[in-house]
């Protein structure tokens, strides 16, 4: 019987490697097509690893909780079915089996070998897992194991990771640029290392609660974006009485023509759309000492998921979309947010981001960027408060619907000028709102 080599996906355009969570299946199990072997994790999101083929669990070439390669192989299977009717006549005139074997044979070679450099690892006074691709990145920039046991690590438990170490390597070549200086003052030249977090002392009736993998991803995620980039953030207050009018006109029309219920979070992206086109230099990324600037407009929409972790998926080339589009777009995420539905897909490549703070009743917020976006926007909560308008029989006070915008920014390529100018003109295009706009 031939055998197939089931390998690690690839999960989006960032993910160089994935957790094995748990494998589903054993050794002798029969499994059918499309049916799932294994379930993996990434620093976005868990996923499941289906075989397109059916037949026999052969063999399991990792363990729970091993790190894997993207494109790597995890798991050889027996091929059944129409592939083993003609076996007994081929098998008994040539030794068809044998390439399979040879195949198997050198991917345990591989994983011997590989499983062998981490015995190394952690045999030598160690006090991190390493994955194997850290270390061959490692090997092949020279850097020693007292180097790498010094790395700030930013993933799960203080992994290192593939950001982790090319970034270690990229500021390496860095390091010796001034040494007399460093001479002179040493408190200020020394390398900048995380502050470690100082000891919580227990107290009487205090409740220990482990932190979920999620979380854990999300916090590393957090940090890792406040040591990346100088947040800045700007402030503006809307006058979003138009938008207010012209939902409560819309909303039962929109439910009845559409099946969907219209949200102002669609609008919001609206807005946030026609200001991205006036300041493309807000939908970049940067890449060391360049600056990216994206092509597409994908809008990211932070959700909270009923454990009370963070997600957030992404409108792929909201440019293109109407308000009717955006309001279907957003829904299906949000739906399927809630339901742990999303795909790996749906939280990829996102170019900025919306949150709503709003919807805990929050004035505004200071959100933290979503690396590696270089600016995201909260939304506060509508709020009816009394302010002066100016007509042309004079200035009168009307009660109007007003809402804070806040917009975090990164600091290294996105100016108080750039920053304020567009966060402005999110807050001019929802003035703006037509409340006779054709629904």
């Amino acid at each position: 019987m031939a055998d197939f080599e089931l390998i690690m996906p690839k999960m989006g355009e960032s993910i160089a490697e994935a957790t094995i969570i748990k494998w589903t299946k054993n050794e002798g199990d029969t499994i059918a097509a499309d049916e799932t072997v294994l379930e993996i994790a990434t620093d976005k999101v868990d996923s499941e690893v289906p075989t397109p083929k059916g037949g026999i669990l052969k063999k399991k070439l990792f363990k729970d909780g091993d790190v894997v390669a993207v494109n790597a192989t995890i798991a050889i299977i027996e091929l059944q079915g129409s592939d083993s009717v003609a076996a007994p006549k081929v098998e008994s005139k040539a030794p068809v089996a044998a390439p399979p074997k040879t195949v198997v044979a050198e991917v345990e070679k591989t994983v011997a070998a590989a499983q062998q450099v981490i015995a190394k690892v952690e045999n030598s006074n160690g006090s991190r897992f390493y994955s194997p691709l850290v270390l061959n990145i490692a090997r092949e920039e020279n850097v020693s194991m007292a180097e790498l046991e010094n790395v700030a690590g930013t993933g799960n438990e203080g992994r290192v990771t593939k950001r982790d170490i090319l970034a270690y390597v990229q500021n390496r070549g860095n390091v010796t640029i001034a040494p007399k200086v460093e001479v002179k003052q040493p408190a200020v030249q020394q390398p900048v290392s995380v502050p470690q977090p100082s000891k919580v002392t227990m107290m009487n009736g205090d409740e220990i609660i482990e932190m979920d993998r999620m979380r854990k991803l999300i916090a590393d995620h957090m940090v890792m974006s406040k040591h990346t980039s100088p947040h800045v953030t700007s402030f503006v207050e809307a006058d979003v009485t138009n938008m207010v009018l012209w939902r409560n006109k819309a909303k039962g029309v929109y439910e009845k023509r559409e099946n969907q219920k219209i949200t102002f979070t669609p609008m919001f992206i609206e807005c946030v759309v026609k200001a991205i086109k006036d300041f493309p230099m807000i939908n970049i990324s940067v890449d060391g000492t360049n600056i990216i600037k994206r092509k597409n407009i994908n809008i990211g929409m932070a959700s909270a998921l009923p454990s009370g972790n963070l997600i957030v998926p992404v409108i792929k080339n909201a440019d293109n979309m109407n308000l009717t589009g955006l309001t279907k777009s957003v829904n299906d995420l949000a739906n399927r947010a809630r339901t742990n539905k999303l795909s790996p897909d749906d939280i990829q490549g996102g170019t900025f981001t919306l949150t709503n703070v709003g919807g805990f009743g929050n004035l505004m917020g200071t959100p933290i960027i979503n690396q590696p976006q270089v600016a995201i926007l909260a939304t506060g909560s509508i709020k009816k408060k009394p302010c002066v308008l100016e007509t042309a029989e004079g200035d009168v006070i009307a009660i109007r619907h007003m809402m804070f915008l806040s917009l975090s920014y990164d600091h290294r390529v996105v100016d108080g000028s750039l920053g304020g100018s567009f966060l402005r003109r999110v807050a001019d295009y929802m003035e703006q709102w037509s409340a006779n706009r054709e629904i």
